[in-house]
């Protein structure tokens, strides 16, 4: 046993060696503790099982000078209470290291200590999976009756955050997060289709569901169309439409717009407030672009969590309160993103990232009846997800990306077949402007950033002229 006993392990009493250890004028530790479990499978068995633990420990230093406040970040993982003071020394020679820090804050004051601050942290384990399992194996006897083969993942993580501060802050947070990923494949791998989903525990997804649905789309392959490209009518799932507005969310920050080089600029100069697009219509409907720490079934940490500063982000601001926020309100811009140095500088309230994102206000309509709603006037596209995003002008936020997995042809209210991938190129402001219809939304997974950011509620929306610029190979 270590000097320092078994208990000095433990992930509160970690925070408060560190913070007793420092010399610093200001400190901030996070101590992290992550636990995960994971299934994978392929061609309709399991292939690998696995569980990991873990711990990151986040020290930030702060040593004020004449000339302002510098701070020091260091971040390791697998610290114990021997690594600790090495860490808080590394941090506070990255301070003393540093030229004043520009968002530097006075730090968060503390308050009473949060429930559960001393508690063990929480952990997830394989019996997340114990109704879950049973039903994937239902799902291979399906699809292998069905002569489709499934391949995927599932995993559920539980990472327990533990916050203090020398201002006496005493925060936890324990944020489970889980995320189903299903692909269902022809077995002369010409047809493709896929489903994911995000979970807190696994108790509400049910994988015979989503084979179910994936069968049908690999049915309605069975006929494929070449379709050039060009701007088509066309249906975005809340799972693409999650894939564009993570996007557009990472890129709305305050002072970015305020310093004239992002989409939420206002053109023709101005300064602070002035210069941004606060007040302008984005959207002609009545969508709300939210985030919402409490938000039913998405809930996340109720402050901030900052381990490195930036635009939007700042470890002074490490401990603030997160409230409810309205980005977009009824389709009027109505807050970017600010930490407290981003909100002086703009001119605009403080606003930091939440991590979770709700698009609500459409209607009460399914996908499926917006599908039958659709193709009535002409040919309609039906996309899965998309793929590949990456960003082309940071000016009007344009995007390009791929689809994937199931392109489909709406024809009178039907999907009649499959149609060749596009490359696309769009931008979601200008998308969100053009939408003119959307449904009920719903928690979904983004295919391209849940891995990042797995907590999206969506609804489908409808894009007149959504512009595939060209047609690309693949499945």
């Amino acid at each position: 046993m270590s000097p320092h006993g078994r208990r000095s392990n433990r992930p509160y009493e970690i925070v408060e060696r560190a913070l007793a250890l420092s010399r610093a004028d200001g400190c901030v530790v996070i101590a992290e503790e992550h636990s995960g479990v994971n299934l994978r499978w392929a061609g309709n068995a399991l292939t690998t099982n696995g569980t990991a633990r873990g711990r990151t420990v986040t020290v930030v230093a702060t040593v004020d000078g004449a000339e302002g406040t510098a701070s020091g970040v260091v971040s390791r993982s697998a610290v114990t209470a021997l690594d600790l003071e090495p860490l808080v020394r590394a941090a506070e020679a990255a301070a003393r290291d540093a030229g004043p820090a520009e968002d530097a804050r006075p730090l968060v004051a503390g308050g009473e200590p949060a429930a559960g601050f001393t508690d063990d942290p929480a952990e997830t384990s394989s019996d997340v999976f114990a109704a879950f399992a049973p039903a994937l194996g239902e799902s291979f006897r399906q699809a292998r009756a069905g002569g489709r083969e499934l391949y995927g993942f599932a995993q559920h993580t539980v990472v327990s955050s533990y916050l203090g501060s020398s201002t006496g802050l005493r925060l936890r947070h324990d944020q489970p997060t889980g995320t189903l990923e299903l692909n269902a494949k022809s077995p002369d791998r010409t047809r493709s289709a896929w489903a994911g989903r995000a979970t807190r525990d696994f108790a509400d997804t049910d994988p015979r569901e989503l084979d179910a649905e994936l069968a049908r789309r690999l049915g309605w392959a069975e006929r494929r169309v070449e379709l050039p490209a060009g701007r088509h009518d066309t249906l975005l799932p809340p799972s693409a439409v999650a894939d564009l507005l993570v996007y557009q969310q990472w890129s709305a920050t305050a002072r970015d717009a305020a310093e004239g080089r992002t989409v939420f600029s206002k053109a023709g100069g101005g300064q602070g407030a002035a210069r941004t697009r606060i007040g302008d219509r984005l959207a002609a409907l009545p969508l709300t672009l939210r985030s919402d720490p409490a938000a039913p079934g998405l809930e996340c940490a109720p402050f901030v969590l900052a381990h490195s500063s930036g635009a939007d982000a700042s470890v002074f601001d490490n401990g603030l309160p997160l409230a409810a926020t309205d980005w977009v309100r009824e389709g009027v811009l109505d807050r970017l993103v600010a930490t407290r140095h981003g909100a002086a500088l703009t001119g605009l309230p403080v606003a930091p990232a939440v991590d979770n994102l709700l698009l609500e206000g459409g209607g009460s309509q399914t996908l499926d009846a917006m599908v039958a709603a659709a193709g009535h006037d002409g040919p309609t596209l039906l996309l899965t997800c998309l793929w590949y995003i990456r960003e082309v002008d940071p000016a009007t936020l344009l995007l390009t990306g791929l689809t994937r997995d199931g392109v489909y042809l709406v024809e009178h209210g039907e999907v009649t077949g499959a149609v060749n991938n596009f490359r696309f190129n769009e931008s979601p402001v200008d998308l969100l402007g053009r939408a003119v219809a959307a449904g009920r939304t719903e928690r979904t997974l983004s295919r391209e950033w849940g891995d990042y950011f797995p907590r999206t509620a969506m609804p489908p929306l409808r894009v007149p002229d959504f512009n595939m610029s060209s047609v690309s190979p693949g499945v």
